[in-house]
């Protein structure tokens, strides 16, 4: 198979990491959203098992098709608006995700979305792509009042890696993080416990309410807060990666998904730039390798559910905001200079930039969105046309 010949360690990593910061930065959302509907603690593991597969099976599918990066994730910000519902029944909520995922294929096989993207310039998409990234990269300097040792003992790792071995920078750090978190009592594995999960079926129910209170919020949280970011990272990457049959394969695999409580599923922005970067693979022509790689590690997830959990985290918190702000460096540094590089451009991009950054959140929409629509409307004000 050609991908085994194109896969390297430093892909292989770079799955590992975008995995590794995903699941552990959002998985206690994924968990109060199920918590939220009453599941109880299989159908907690099955929400985890069908999550797990969906995203496996699509980054696996789509990325050796395109022969170009595709990480699929769960929606974050759909779950929390999950969490934060009450008396919703779980049968009446699996028509909510039906309904959600049905939307989602539409609105990808009709052309929809991926003509509302190719209005917004590469500026705004390079600037949208910094700001969201930049947040990680904050969030690795001040992890140093926390944990000063073991997060000083990465960022030196990564600039030996830099300076002696570049392609393999971030493994360096990771075996760095690793090894000093082992040493010092950081790393948790005694409540590792080996098991696999089951899936578990949820009849739909259809609830008018419902379906308006989660359904059509749930749709329309995930493509502004998810699947836009999701393809400004892939653009201002230099992938031009099919919008619209990507966007709706997400969607179909939301429909497959939802009645084991496959709530959403979504293109990444945040861990896809970690497979999208030089670190991943020096030649962009072989970074597929690295969603690739992701994915069989999500399948991994899914499959052993609550050992997997357990084992992700393990890791100390610091260890994985350091590991990811390290390893988006690169990424956020190419983003501010396509945004920045255009000087017709540049005040748009720079409030895009700002307002993405801010972790501004209105009407349950995350600031990515609204990052893009300051930056539209700085580019509407300044240029006629």
């Amino acid at each position: 198979m050609r991908w085994l010949k194109d896969v390297s360690l430093s892909a292989g990593v770079a799955g590992f990491v975008a995995v590794l910061v995903g699941f552990t930065s959002s998985v206690a959302v994924v968990f109060a959203a199920a918590q939220a509907l009453g599941a109880t603690p299989a159908q907690t593991a099955s929400w985890i098992w069908a999550l797990g597969l969906a995203m496996g099976l699509c980054s696996l599918g789509l990325s050796l098709h395109y022969r170009q990066p595709v990480l699929v994730a769960w929606s974050t910000p759909g779950a929390a608006l999950i969490a934060a519902t009450q008396g919703v029944a779980m049968s009446d909520a699996i028509g909510a995700f039906l309904l959600c995922g049905a939307l989602i294929a539409l609105a990808g096989y009709s052309g929809l979305f991926e003509r509302v993207m190719d209005r917004i310039p590469m500026a705004i998409a390079a600037a949208l792509l910094a700001g969201v990234l930049a947040r990680f990269g904050l969030d690795a300097v001040l992890a140093t009042r926390s944990a000063p040792v073991l997060v000083l003992a990465m960022a030196a790792a990564y600039l030996a890696g830099k300076r002696w071995w570049p392609r393999y920078a971030v493994p360096g750090v990771l075996l760095a993080g690793v090894a000093v978190a082992a040493a010092r009592g950081q790393l948790h594995l005694g409540d590792v416990q080996a098991g696999l999960a089951m899936p578990v079926w949820t009849s739909p129910t259809w609830s008018a309410s419902t379906l308006l209170g989660i359904g059509v919020p749930l749709f329309v949280v995930t493509m502004a807060s998810q699947n836009l970011p999701g393809v400004a990272a892939q653009r201002a990457s230099g992938f031009r990666i099919p919008v619209s049959p990507v966007v709706g394969a997400t969607g179909i695999a939301t429909l497959l998904a939802a009645p084991f409580g496959g709530f959403t599923v979504n293109l990444a922005a945040i861990t896809a730039a970690i497979c999208m970067g030089p670190e991943a693979h020096e030649d962009p022509k072989r970074r597929y390798t690295a969603s690739v790689m992701a994915g069989f590690f999500y399948l991994a997830m899914g499959l052993a559910g609550g050992t997997v959990a357990a084992l992700l985290a393990a890791f100390p918190r610091e260890l994985v905001v350091a590991v990811a702000g390290l390893a988006l460096m690169g990424t956020i540094g190419g983003g501010l200079a396509a945004a920045l590089k255009d000087e017709q451009h540049r005040d748009a991009a720079t409030l895009t930039f700002l307002v993405t950054l801010s972790g501004l959140s209105m009407a349950g929409i995350g600031s990515a969105f609204w990052g893009v629509v300051a930056g539209g409307q700085a580019l509407m004000a300044t240029h006629r046309r």
